[in-house]
């Protein structure tokens, strides 16, 4: 019977993460464009923005961990964009940007660096 090494199979689990952050940024940025097609007032646009923030928030709880194996830098530089991000969904949420179009970039950007 074949077994996998343990190094194969933190491969595998590193893979199945980035393909599950993979869908979950593709979700988010759905939500996102429907929510920009409705208005920044709308039910969608509540919904798209609270996803957006959880995900922010799992994310940079994943970055700052010390067991994150990811560079240093390349950390502090998502951290920074994903705060920016919960800033930004906060201003639209508070009526004080409509700039959907510049979460949805960003959010995709990052899903394409995933690949």
């Amino acid at each position: 019977m074949y077994q996998n090494s343990y190094a194969e199979q933190l491969a595998e689990n590193f893979n199945e993460c980035r393909v599950r952050e993979r869908m979950a940024l593709e979700h988010a940025i759905q939500l996102l464009d429907t929510a920009k097609c409705e208005g920044p007032r709308s039910r969608a646009a509540i919904e798209a923005l609270d996803f957006v923030s959880t995900l922010w928030n799992a994310f940079i709880h994943d970055l700052v961990e010390p067991g994150n194996d990811l560079p240093g830098v390349l950390r502090a530089e998502l951290i920074s964009v994903g705060l920016w991000i919960i800033k930004e969904a906060g201003q639209i949420r508070c009526g004080n940007s409509g700039n959907f179009d510049a979460l949805i970039e960003v959010c995709s950007m990052i899903r394409d660096g995933l690949r």
